[in-house]
């Protein structure tokens, strides 16, 4: 189980500063600066969830047959594409109903943090 996590925080936050340059750099000349801001949203949670993703693979060494981690992991690689991605998409293509996407996103995060909290709680180190 560790290594999807593992593989998935990393590549996730390589773009995330890929995507925060981007968004730095070439975004604010050609969209306003409501869209960046709404960019660099993405780009933060993107950002702390693939941290989250490392901590998930990390935690997975010692305790890889953790269905409740492994559900918070995959819920963060959801919530990733769905939030993150739908403000990408939004930004960059000026299609305002993606923004119907992001709140299911960010319930795929609350319910993944809430999968990781159990799972501690139920832990047996």
């Amino acid at each position: 189980m560790r290594r999807p996590f593992l593989f998935f925080g990393s590549l996730f936050a390589g773009l995330g500063v890929v995507l925060g340059a981007f968004g730095a750099h070439a975004l604010e000349a050609r969209v306003t600066a409501e869209l960046v801001a709404t960019f660099e949203t993405g780009v933060r949670y993107q950002m702390y969830h693939a941290l989250a993703l490392l901590v998930v693979a990390l935690v997975a060494e010692r305790r890889p047959t953790d269905g409740l981690l492994g559900a918070g992991g995959w819920l963060f690689v959801v919530g990733i594409l769905l939030f993150s991605g739908s403000l990408y998409v939004l930004t960059l293509s000026g299609i305002r109903w993606l923004g119907a996407i992001t709140p299911v996103g960010g319930t795929a995060f609350i319910i993944g943090w809430f999968c990781v909290a159990v799972a501690a709680l139920r832990g047996r180190e």
